[in-house]
């Protein structure tokens, strides 16, 4: 209890703990008795360059077929987009994990890509490790995306002055590229900046898991199993920090793109 704090009153451990976060001091590792700041800087880069592409795809995949649905809504294009996008939402990622790895990964399927493991060295090596945990990714995340994206074009699509620069004959291609997608850009940002922390300690969980690689999702699955606190109280503050700093240039972005927001 005394080596945990746990000797002390919550509120001298709170300031403690708060004091440890902002200097980075953030204790060490009860499982291997590694710094955590050091395991941090060991597996963050390997999460960011893990889930970065997928992350990026799905995005803008998303954003092409919200646009190409909202586009011509009711047609059996937009039907045909949006049916595929609830079944991708309705499929588990980890139905789809292991289903790529059966498929790509094993004799049993193509056995293209390498099961487990992280042994990166050059770009060659990086995408054969990086394929499949990417479109695992961008299979799990488009449905959701592309939903969010089209019903943000559909609403701009039905505005005002959206008829009347129909009306006086300019081209989809202007209409889409000028008026929709410019027009748009606030919620755009905000689903794609406070994603973030959300893909990469959610979804590198999962991944990293399930591949074998050391990332801070595979970590923190491991400190949540062996009861590792400190490595979890690390990745919470962290997160929380991102959330923080993410909401700051979220704010200042959407004055760049849009200069009605004040």
């Amino acid at each position: 209890r005394h080596e945990l704090g746990y000797d002390r009153p919550f509120l001298q451990r709170y300031a403690g703990f708060l004091a440890d976060l902002a200097t980075l001091d953030l204790g060490t590792s009860n499982a291997s008795g590694e710094r955590v700041s050091r395991v941090l800087a060991r597996t963050v880069p390997i999460t960011l360059a893990l889930m970065l592409p997928g992350f990026l795809l799905g995005n803008l995949l998303g954003i092409a077929l919200g646009l190409s649905a909202a586009r011509r809504r009711g047609q059996w294009s937009d039907r045909l987009i949006s049916g595929l996008s609830v079944t991708g939402m309705s499929i588990s990622f980890l139905i789809i994990i292991i289903a790529l790895q059966v498929l790509l990964s094993t004799p049993y399927g193509l056995n293209l890509f390498p099961v487990r493991g992280w042994q990166v060295s050059d770009l060659p090596s990086y995408l054969r490790y990086v394929t499949v945990p990417t479109i695992a990714l961008v299979t799990v995340t488009l449905g959701y995306n592309t939903r969010f994206y089209r019903a943000v074009f559909v609403e701009e699509y039905g505005r005002d002055h959206i008829r009347t620069t129909r009306a006086f004959g300019a081209s989809p291609a202007v209409i889409m590229w000028r008026h929709v997608l410019k027009n748009s850009m606030v919620p755009i940002i905000t689903r794609f900046l406070f994603s973030i922390p959300l893909v990469v300690i959610s979804g590198s969980l999962l991944i990293e898991s399930y591949f074998g690689i050391p990332g801070v999702g595979k970590v923190t699955f491991e400190a949540i199993t062996s009861g590792d606190q400190p490595v979890l109280k690390a990745v919470v503050a962290l997160t929380a920090v991102a959330f923080v700093l993410i909401q700051l240039a979220a704010d200042m972005l959407y004055r760049l793109v849009d200069p009605r927001v004040s």
